[in-house]
C-alpha cells in the first residue's frame, strides 16, 4: 500500500530500521537501569539531552534554514515540557521496576490516547473500545501482581511516563508539518534547558569508569530516534504498530541476561492481555 505522501511501502526496510531503534532503546534504558540509583534521574536525562544535541550539531548546521519559518512556539514549549517530565519519570521508573514489567505498561499508551482523545479532542469513543481499555487495566493488575510485589514510587512513575509521553505524542501530532530535523532539535535542546537547573540542584559527581557509560544513554536514544523516523518514512504504520511489540522481546532477555530478572507466570498472562487490548485498540477502525 502507498504511504500518505503517495511514495510505496517498504515495510521490510522501515521494519529493520525500527528494529534498530528498539534495540537502540533497550541499550539506552539498560544503561539507565544500572546507574538509575546512583544519579537522579533528571541527571541522567540531562546528561542525555546534551549528548543527542552535541550528535545534532551537524544536521542542525546543514538544515539551519528550516528554522527561519518555525511558529506555533508554545505547543513546542509545551511538547518539550512534557516529554521532560515523561523522560524523568521513566528513568526513575526503570531503574526501580522489572524491566519486562515497564515495557508491559508503556504498551497502554494506545489506551491512554483513546481516552486523552475523548476528554480532550471530544471524540465518541466506540464501545468495544471500552472493553479493550478494560482488558488492558485488567492485564496491567494481573502483570503487576500486587499482592507479590514491593511497591514503591517506581510504579506510578511508569503510569506517569504513558500519561505525559501520550500528551506529548499527541502534540507531535499537531506539529506534524514541523520538519523533523526542527522538531528534533527543539525536543533535544528544550530538555536540556529545562532539566538543567534541576539537575544542577541535585548533580551527583560522575564516577570517572561511569562517564562514557553516561554519555552512551545520549549516543544509543538519539541514534535510535534516527532510526524510528527513518522507520516511519518507509513502512505503513500499522505494520510498524504490530512490529513494535517486538520491544517486550527485547526488554524481557535484557532483564534475564543483565539483571537475572526472571518473568513470573503471572506477568506473561497479563502481558498478553495488555498486547491484545493495545492492538485491538490500535488496529480497529
Amino acid at each position: 500500500m502507498p504511504l500518505a505522501d503517495g511514495t510505496a511501502a517498504r515495510n521490510l526496510s522501515g521494519g529493520a530500521w525500527l528494529v534498530a531503534d528498539m534495540a537502540l532503546n533497550v541499550f539506552a534504558l539498560a544503561i539507565v537501569k544500572a546507574m538509575g540509583l546512583d544519579y537522579a534521574a533528571v541527571q541522567l536525562v540531562f546528561l542525555r539531552a546534551v549528548t543527542g544535541l552535541a550528535l545534532m550539531v551537524p544536521f542542525v548546521w546543514s538544515a539551519r534554514q528550516a528554522f527561519r519559518a518555525v511558529n506555533r512556539l508554545p505547543l513546542h514549549a509545551l511538547r518539550v515540557v512534557l516529554s521532560a517530565l515523561a523522560l524523568t519519570a521513566s528513568f526513575f521508573a526503570i531503574a526501580r521496576l522489572p524491566f519486562a514489567l515497564f515495557t508491559a505498561i508503556s504498551f497502554t499508551r494506545p489506551v491512554v490516547t483513546m481516552i486523552l482523545a475523548m476528554l480532550i479532542l471530544k471524540e465518541v469513543v466506540p464501545r468495544r473500545r471500552w472493553w479493550a481499555a478494560g482488558l488492558a487495566f485488567v492485564g496491567v493488575y494481573v502483570a503487576v501482581e500486587p499482592g507479590a510485589m514491593t511497591l514503591d514510587w517506581g510504579l506510578p512513575a511508569a503510569f506517569l511516563t504513558v500519561l505525559f509521553g501520550t500528551s506529548a505524542i499527541i502534540l507531535t501530532r499537531k506539529l506534524s508539518e514541523t520538519p523533523f530535523v526542527v522538531m528534533m532539535v527543539f525536543y533535544t535542546a528544550g530538555l536540556a534547558v529545562l532539566t538543567a537547573p534541576f539537575a544542577v540542584v541535585v548533580w551527583s559527581p560522575i564516577a570517572p569508569d561511569h562517564l562514557w557509560s553516561l554519555l552512551a544513554i545520549g549516543l544509543f536514544a538519539q541514534s535510535a530516534q534516527f532510526c524510528f523516523l527513518q522507520a516511519h518514512i518507509r513502512a505503513e504504520a500499522a505494520f510498524l504498530s504490530v512490529l513494535g511489540y517486538l520491544s517486550l522481546v527485547f526488554s524481557t532477555t535484557a532483564g534475564f541476561i543483565f539483571f537475572a530478572e526472571v518473568p513470573t507466570p503471572a506477568f506473561f498472562i497479563g502481558a498478553v492481555l495488555i498486547v491484545a487490548a493495545a492492538m485491538w485498540t490500535t488496529l480497529l477502525r
